[in-house]
């Protein structure tokens, strides 16, 4: 075999074949198909499986945590929109604006 099917990385990793179709679905872990279309693990998604669940054991983040921190290191317009808003949250209106601004004459 070429890989472990969702029932097999299901009984490997602890996480049940629905939960690892939804961590697919949101792009944590995504495995290949087979020609006829199967979900196929390999090693990589079983070690991301794992150390998955270590981090939110670890850190105590969601599932939707991580998948927004996965869709920030992939876009990085959005990962910017956040930066900027994060850095405004200590200012004043107007101090806010004008960082907002300087940041998109940046770009």
């Amino acid at each position: 075999m070429d890989g472990f099917t969702v029932s097999d990385a299901a009984a490997r990793t602890g996480w049940s074949p629905r939960m690892l179709r939804y961590l697919e679905q949101s792009g944590l872990v995504v495995p290949r198909r087979s020609g006829a279309g199967y979900r196929l693990y390999g090693l990589l998604e079983l070690n991301q499986l794992r150390s998955l669940r270590e981090l939110r054991s670890r850190f105590a983040v969601e599932l939707d945590d991580m998948a927004f921190a996965a869709r920030l290191a992939r876009e990085p317009d959005l990962r910017g929109a956040v930066d900027t808003w994060v850095a405004g949250t200590g200012l004043s209106a107007l101090d806010w604006e004008q960082r907002k601004h300087e940041r998109l004459l940046a770009a």
